[in-house]
């Protein structure tokens, strides 16, 4: 772990501990919020137990979304994006290039409110490398639509079945008003199902623990800077949640 575990009580704490351990890094780093501090960086197929296979969950979206969807996707791991962005279960993991966008996520869960959080870290091309994949250039993280990714996608797994790699940090087109808000990034996973804080030497992977008992007020203080649900989902639906909030 390149960032040892610290406790995040609020807005101020978060700030003042980026500052003092992220300050010499050049690179890129990501964030990821959980409202529970216990589970582990996985996608979301692979916490279901007894999952259907992800060419199932491929067919059954495509057969309802195709008409709905303009323009269409260009390759099989752009409907992963899509897939992920409406709640369909995949290889994917979400994360962002803000700390304000994960710290939002860890809180703002009900389900979780009474239990710890955690803000992940990540150091996605020390990630990568742990993968086999070195950059180019400088702080280069490759594209889902780059050749480097061909043996993630589906069709590539289908057609080679005894293949294990671990998770890679890809960038991907920023195409709906949602993923431009919230900053985000992406994970994806092959058949090592290894989380990503359990991969390698752990230097590219920290967290930071947010209490409980720190939710509540951490929201709060997101409301203050106007840092609501609108921010993250500027749609239609967040502006009526937002006002009723306020009365």
């Amino acid at each position: 772990m390149f960032l040892r575990e610290k406790k995040v009580r609020s807005i101020g704490d978060l700030i003042n501990n980026l500052k003092k351990d992220l300050i010499d890094f050049k690179e890129p780093v990501w964030f990821r919020g959980q409202s529970n501090a216990k589970w582990g960086l996985i996608p979301t197929i692979e916490r279901i137990k007894k999952p259907k296979s992800e060419s199932y969950f491929t067919k059954k979206f495509k057969q309802n979304a195709t008409m709905l969807i303009s323009p269409r996707p260009n390759s099989s791991l752009e409907w992963l994006l899509i897939m992920q962005h409406y709640g369909v279960p995949t290889r994917l993991l979400d994360w962002t290039e803000g700390p304000l966008v994960a710290i939002y996520f860890v809180c703002v869960e009900e389900n979780n409110k009474n239990e710890d959080g955690a803000l992940w870290i990540l150091r996605p091309i020390e990630l990568n490398k742990i993968g086999g994949i070195k950059p180019e250039y400088p702080f280069e993280i490759p594209s889902i639509e780059d050749d480097v990714l061909d043996t993630y996608k589906p069709e590539s797994m289908s057609s080679d079945r005894t293949s294990m790699r671990t998770p890679v940090a890809t960038l991907a087109p920023r195409n709906n008003t949602r993923m431009q808000a919230q900053l985000g990034t992406f994970t994806i996973n092959h058949r090592d199902s290894t989380p990503i804080e359990k991969l390698g030497d752990k230097k590219h992977i920290g967290k930071y623990l947010i209490p409980k008992e720190s939710k509540k007020l951490i929201i709060e203080e997101l409301k203050i800077i106007s840092y609501t649900k609108f921010q993250l989902f500027p749609e239609l639906a967040s502006i009526g949640e937002v006002i009723k909030g306020d009365m």
